[in-house]
């Protein structure tokens, strides 16, 4: 399982502009642009190195909700974020081209809990996760941090993401501590080639669904 995939997380609307994301981000609006701007070359490189290209996209409506969910907006004045069919749920900055997959998340952080997610990356010899996208301490952390426990090696582009509750140096530097997160930028020559020898990587003994 040698091959390297870059996952393009939640670049939607709802994230990535608008009034909501202003008072979040109390005048750091260009945090977002940048990682919306990174990402948008990542997808360039990626698309001419034949690096396989996955979206993951956030749905939030109540009915995808569960209990917890549901609680902590209603405690916390939360409103639900990126509505199937609505502009706020639109990709923003990127799109896919005719062939790259897009996997939804109902009311979800990690895209492992996403049915036909882990059984994709399997089926196509993926081993390598490439991240770019939001938000780092988020979702990306939440779907890094089960690739790790499911055997996939992570690297997180840092010119193409950023944190919304965390300052990015910590969760950066959390998630390489704890499982070993590669930090690149995108122009690093090593961003797209898998750690380690490819001897050294274990054969899964999982097998994709039929």
């Amino acid at each position: 399982m040698t091959g390297t995939a870059l996952i393009v997380m939640d670049l939607q609307n709802d994230f990535c502009i608008g009034p909501a994301v202003a008072s979040r981000y109390a005048g750091r609006q260009s945090l977002v642009d940048m990682a919306v701007m990174g990402t948008a070359r990542a997808l360039d490189v990626a698309r001419t190195l034949g690096v396989e290209v996955i979206f993951v996209r956030f749905h939030g409506d109540i009915e995808y909700q569960g209990l917890s969910w549901r609680d902590r907006d209603l405690n916390l004045g939360k409103r639900p974020k990126c509505r199937a069919g609505t502009w706020g749920a639109e990709f923003h900055g990127v799109s896919p081209v005719p062939g790259e997959r897009v996997f939804t998340k109902q009311a979800r952080f990690d895209a492992f809990l996403t049915d036909g997610f882990e059984e994709h990356l399997i089926r196509g010899g993926v081993g390598h996760l490439v991240f770019a996208g939001l938000y780092t301490d988020v979702c990306v952390d939440s779907t890094a941090r089960t690739a790790f426990q499911q055997g996939f090696h992570v690297t997180v582009l840092t010119d193409c993401t950023t944190s919304l509750h965390l300052p990015d140096d910590t969760i950066r530097r959390f998630m390489h501590t704890v499982y070993g997160a590669r930090l690149r930028i995108l122009d690093d020559p090593e961003t797209w080639s898998p750690p380690g020898r490819r001897e050294d990587w274990p054969t899964r003994s999982r097998t994709a669904a039929p």
